[in-house]
């Protein structure tokens, strides 16, 4: 049986000093103090959110991660090729929810001034901005009654409500234009111009007919800036889809997702250089990841949501995991922002694309 001798008084146990005062190794040169903003050193000025964001990078935990995406954002922006000058393909993807809420203005703006080249979105991320072109979205609650607001012919989107005649007006301005398309689609059948629909060509379409400078697909088609939808048909618009086959039988609208896939998958393969820009999860996140798999992966990529990766969910999933699969190259510059979207992105294109200089 084993004995213990006691140490000498006035001296702790020798085990457990070994333990607490263990020594460390040598600290890396490169070692980056951690370090918080200083309000001190704006007490004769306001500070800007870009330097906010600059002296978040220090501070650890998320907003480490928020003045990361900063960073590389901006290295997105600052890249040219030697050669030709060429610039970064900038990849942006959002669900739905994000234009229903205010951050569609932010995403309109990119869109306005060219600083994203191509765009993934879900169907409601489609349908939403034109709904807000012909009513307003409004301010609600999270605690809302479901039963109740549904008596009141009212939507629910977390804490933002959409009444439902905003959808009775979107079917009112959207059927005219599915006959026109129809039209020309059949009209065309048969000769040199003959054609399909395709997602992207139908949102164009609809950012030509809406002619408000508040939406962001208006920007879109002025721009030449296509917008990808593989779902188009989960929403609103596959609602006002499923109608109109009934209004046209025999002749159908028909929709090409096979063009698009092409297309945005080439964009990829020609571009110089790529950077993804993933606000959300879910179909937005994979497509854009899926196209530059096909060029071996994108040179950067920003994540921002809230889903964690314990569950495999490819929302959940962070850069790395997208290493694997050869959709961020392994020497990429990559970070995930756990965090609501609306709180991150602004502050990440304010210190970024919006940012003087």
């Amino acid at each position: 049986m084993a004995t213990h001798t006691a140490p000498p008084n006035g001296t702790a146990p020798t085990g457990a000093t070994e333990a607490v005062l263990k020594q460390s190794d040598p600290i890396p040169e490169d070692a980056i103090p951690v370090k918080g903003l200083d309000f001190n050193d704006f007490k004769d000025r306001n500070i800007s959110v870009a330097e906010l964001v600059d002296n978040m990078s220090n501070m650890g935990f998320q907003a480490t991660s928020v003045g990361r995406a900063a960073e590389i954002v901006n290295g997105m922006r600052s890249w040219r090729d030697p050669e030709t000058g060429e610039r970064t393909t900038v990849f942006l993807g959002y669900t739905s929810n994000l234009i229903s809420s205010g951050l569609r203005e932010t995403i309109r703006w990119l869109v306005q001034h060219r600083h994203v080249q191509a765009i993934v979105t879900t169907a409601g991320g489609v349908e939403e901005d034109f709904i807000k072109c012909l009513a307003p979205t409004y301010l609600g609650s999270f605690t809302a009654a479901g039963a109740t607001l549904r008596k009141q012919g009212m939507n629910r989107i977390g804490n933002l409500f959409v009444p439902n005649s905003n959808y009775c007006a979107f079917e009112d301005w959207v059927m005219p234009l599915l006959d026109t398309m129809l039209e020309e689609q059949e009209a065309a059948k048969g000769t040199d111009d003959e054609f399909t629909w395709t997602p992207s060509k139908l949102i164009a379409r609809l950012g030509m007919e809406i002619n408000d400078e508040r939406s962001v697909y208006y920007w879109a088609w002025k721009n030449d800036i296509p917008v990808f939808c593989p779902a188009l048909t989960d929403g609103s618009l596959g609602d006002m889809l499923y109608f109109h086959t009934f209004k046209a039988s025999p002749a159908h609208f028909r929709v090409d997702v096979v063009e698009d896939i092409r297309k945005i998958n080439t964009i990829a393969v020609r571009a110089k250089r790529t950077g993804m820009i993933i606000l959300g999860g879910g179909i937005v996140k994979h497509h854009i990841a899926n196209a530059n798999l096909m060029r071996n992966g994108a040179e950067s990529a920003v994540y921002i949501n809230t889903a964690n990766e314990f569950d495999g969910s490819d929302a959940g999933a962070r850069p790395d995991e997208a290493v694997s699969w050869g959709k961020i190259k392994t020497d990429g510059d990559s970070v995930k922002v756990y965090a609501e979207a609306t709180v991150a992105f602004p502050l990440i294109v304010a210190a970024s694309f919006a940012r003087n200089g």
